[in-house]
């Protein structure tokens, strides 16, 4: 787990000072010598080299001062956190930050939380703490599509999503080479080193058709790019079987709205390119398209992920299957995967049709290559196009309340009031 700066401790309490949230919560574990967090804590020194920007801040408050607390469905919301309480969810390929003492009580309780509200209420009052994001949050919303693909290149079906490469490797600081950019967060290891990825435009222009990395082909390029940005998908293949594809990786290039691009170039406002407007910019300026793909330089790989239960979603990065209207993708560099996150916002109504402010407790079990920084969360909705289309309307600005395990909060003690 990556900390991207120290804690800067004064007597018993940690500093508002420029500060990743996650940082806060490694330091706390790490003076209260708490189990598995201690491990967050090695890992600090030199990582704000890393670039990514701190001043963030937490703001301690209570349950009773937050909007909305008392009328949301907290037995789905403890189903959602109880997916990192599971055997197995400390497993390989599980990335889980939860506390065991926390997971301990919610297996001790499960069957009383999971069969009343207030039980489920009184469990998340019980063994965390609110901590208010200082700073406001920006919430999109993101889908699994299910579209129409063929493992074999013919007919419409022209357009690929590739498998990862031979050697792809993410840069640490451990194996960063001299010299290398600080834009680049994967590479090609390779018998003489490390070495960059092509970028999409060169990917476009055929770099790695030599490699035979096609796992599925689609009929429609705007699909893929999508699919790129969301980074998985259900395909219902020529055959009539069913296919999912996640993440697997990318070329570290970074990532750039094409969606911001046009705003700059005057062709629209971001209220008008939301997904579904910008789909409709791409289909009436069919000319542009490719090379506006290219101003996103990043570029994603995929493989193939079973489909166990067809109410899931696909498997997030912390490597459990995500939950439609419970899952949030978050920068892990700042909210630590497994913890629950309480958002509200005045505009969100797309969700559940309510005019009332949206206020939802989620489970950040994921990220993405534009969720960065401590306010920025991604509500996964669901899978297929209606969910697109609700998706792609989901742009507002929004509170972020992190529920700290009470272990990690002790430590945190200091860091303000909110609320009182």
């Amino acid at each position: 787990m990556n900390v991207r700066r120290h804690a800067r401790r004064r007597g018993s309490m940690f500093s508002l000072a420029p500060l990743s949230i996650k940082a806060a919560l490694a330091a706390a574990f790490f003076c209260a010598g708490a189990g598995p967090f201690a491990a967050i804590s090695t890992g600090a020194a030199g990582m704000a080299q890393d670039g990514v920007t701190q001043n963030q801040g937490l703001l301690k408050t209570d349950f009773s001062a937050l909007p909305g607390w008392s009328r949301d469905d907290h037995r789905a919301a403890f189903d959602a956190f109880f997916r990192f309480c599971q055997p197995g969810a400390r497993g390989s390929g599980i990335k889980n930050d939860v506390p065991a003492a926390t997971c301990e009580a919610a297996r001790e309780g499960a069957a009383r939380i999971s069969a009343s509200q207030d039980e489920a209420r009184r469990f998340f009052e019980a063994h965390f703490t609110p901590y208010r994001l200082a700073r406001s949050a920006f919430l999109t919303g993101y889908f699994e599509p299910e579209l129409p693909a063929s493992r074999h290149k013919a007919g419409p079906y022209r357009y690929p999503l590739l498998a990862p490469p031979a050697g792809l490797t993410a840069v640490t600081a451990a194996n960063r080479p001299k010299g290398w950019s600080a834009e680049l967060s994967h590479g090609r290891l390779t018998p003489d080193g490390l070495v960059p990825l092509p970028d999409r435009g060169a990917i476009m222009a055929g770099a790695l058709d030599a490699e035979n990395l096609e796992l599925v082909w689609l009929r429609d390029p705007v699909d893929a790019f999508f699919v790129h940005v969301q980074g998985s998908t259900r395909l219902r293949l020529d055959d009539g079987s069913v296919l999912r594809v996640g993440y697997a990786g990318k070329t570290g290039h970074p990532y750039s709205s094409i969606a911001r691009v046009l705003v700059r170039r005057g062709e629209g406002t971001p209220e008008e390119l939301t997904m579904s407007g910008l789909r409709a910019w791409l289909e009436k300026n069919p000319g542009q398209r490719d090379a506006l793909f290219r101003e996103n330089r990043s570029f994603i790989f995929f493989r193939t992920v079973e489909i166990d239960e067809a109410r899931d979603g696909p498997i997030g990065a912390a490597g459990l299957p995500l939950k439609a209207g419970r899952s949030l993708a978050i920068d892990p560099a700042h909210i630590p995967y497994g913890f629950p996150v309480f958002v509200t916002s005045q505009d969100l109504d797309e969700l559940d049709g309510s005019a009332r402010t949206f206020a939802r407790l989620l489970v950040a079990d994921d990220t993405g290559s534009a969720i960065r920084g401590a306010g920025r969360g991604d509500l996964f909705v669901g899978s297929g196009m209606d969910a697109g289309r609700i998706a792609g309307e989901i742009r507002h600005a929004g509170n972020m309340v992190l529920l700290v395990p009470n272990a990690a909060a002790a430590g945190l003690g200091g860091l303000g009031s909110a609320g009182r």
